[in-house]
């Protein structure tokens, strides 16, 4: 049974060098993580429409300085974008209203260190859910928070690329490994990709 939904968000942007971040939290933790856009206005309207699109309530951008958790997440993922090695697995994350299978998933992909990879048959072995690689996928494609809980970690067997359900697909999946000092198969050609 899902747990209540998440309370209130609060949201901010930021620019790294790789584009526009947007994040937003409630008292517990990272609600939502929008991947780098071009600009502020983009990046903006992906994250609200994120967050309209899921059941929490609608939020409203930080009049201060966010709270010393999302300020420490803030200069991290800066870090992050700068192509530092950078550990999120301390991140506190609201996961309210994410059902036990998801919750499985996203705890097992949290715990991939930088630069790791595994597959979705290894990530819902290590979920305590062997032979559920479609639905490890599934999972994936509706995390909330990309490169804290890291979905783009994630790769098909033998070593090939796979999905991407982010804006910019595979190609932007690709582009988050290339950062981590990982190869894999390139994505499919008709994808595109964000434009860091």
């Amino acid at each position: 049974m899902p747990e209540t939904a998440q309370q209130p968000s609060t949201y901010t942007l930021f620019e790294t060098d790789i584009g526009w971040i947007g994040i937003a939290w409630s008292e517990a933790g990272l609600t939502r993580l929008q991947l780098p856009e071009r600009s502020e206005a983009a990046t903006e309207r992906r994250l609200l429409a994120a967050i309209a699109s899921g059941s929490g309530p609608a939020p409203q951008r930080a009049a201060g300085d966010p709270p010393a958790a999302m300020v420490a997440l803030i200069e991290a993922l800066l870090r992050y974008a700068a192509g530092e090695p950078v550990d999120f697995t301390d991140v506190p994350v609201d996961l309210a209203g994410v059902d036990p299978f998801r919750r499985a998933i996203y705890d097992a992909a949290q715990k991939l260190g930088f630069g790791d990879t595994t597959t979705y048959g290894g990530l819902a072995a290590a979920a305590g859910h062997p032979g559920l690689a479609r639905e490890t996928g599934q999972a994936l494609g509706r995390n909330p928070v990309p490169i804290v809980i890291p979905c783009h970690r994630i790769v098909a067997a033998g070593n090939k690329l796979g999905g991407f359900s982010a804006p910019g697909g595979a190609t932007t999946k690709e582009r988050l490994l290339a950062m981590e000092g990982v190869r894999v198969g390139p994505p499919p050609p008709a994808q595109a990709s964000f434009g860091f």
